[in-house]
């Protein structure tokens, strides 16, 4: 799949670039996707959730009334689950929630997740560019030239791109990742996923290597 090469006034270079059908054009597998996802927001939770159980309320533990004799129900403490101010019945307790997948399932999600972007048309290219100093207004309008803006946008940029992730860090549905970060879950999603020209040959050569 070949996709054209835009410069950041939003004008074709001339250039096109080929897109590796071993990572852009397989059969996308639902199920892979689904279980790495999962995996990505399972792994993003604290679970430090606590709540106190009749035993680590505070309070007397003096039994409220006689046993018998009073016409009511047996009344033992004032910590039961069943007062205002009581335990909690099957609370919830401190527990790690990932899990492990295979390396083979998430890389097959991965290229899964960019067949989908490919085949919607959602993949915009644009030559390697670097900002000079850290500007949000320049970066926007660099959004707005290749038509992304607007848009929950994906950047996958190289490492000399500082300046460039400097500026776009204030800017609403906007994210970027290193190539070698880029997981599932972004590519889902972001609405559009925009790759410098360096990237995407780092991305062919990894799947040729493979």
């Amino acid at each position: 799949m070949k996709v054209e090469i835009l410069k950041i006034s939003g004008e074709k270079t001339g250039k096109q670039v080929e897109l590796n059908d071993d990572i852009f054009g397989i059969e996308p597998n639902d199920h892979s996707i689904y279980l790495s996802v999962k995996q990505y927001l399972a792994n993003q939770r604290q679970g430090t959730h606590k709540s106190k159980d009749k035993g680590e309320t505070a309070g007397s533990t003096r039994k409220l009334h006689r046993q018998k004799g009073t016409g009511g129900s047996r009344k033992g403490s004032i910590k039961n689950p069943l007062y205002h101010g009581g335990g909690t019945i099957f609370g919830p307790r401190p527990r790690d929630y990932s899990f492990k997948l295979n390396r083979k399932v998430k890389e097959l999600a991965r290229r899964s997740a960019l067949t989908y972007k490919a085949k919607a048309n959602s993949i915009v290219v644009v030559e390697d560019f670097n900002l000079e100093t850290p500007k949000t207004k320049t970066f926007a309008g660099i959004m707005k030239n290749i038509g992304v803006s607007g848009k929950k946008t994906l950047f996958v940029l190289g490492d000399s791109s500082a300046n460039v992730r400097l500026s776009m860090r204030n800017l609403p549905k906007t994210g970027t990742a290193k190539a070698s970060d880029l997981n599932t879950y972004d590519i889902m999603n972001a609405q559009c996923i925009v790759l410098s020209e360096s990237i995407v040959s780092l991305i062919n050569q990894a799947a040729e290597n493979n």
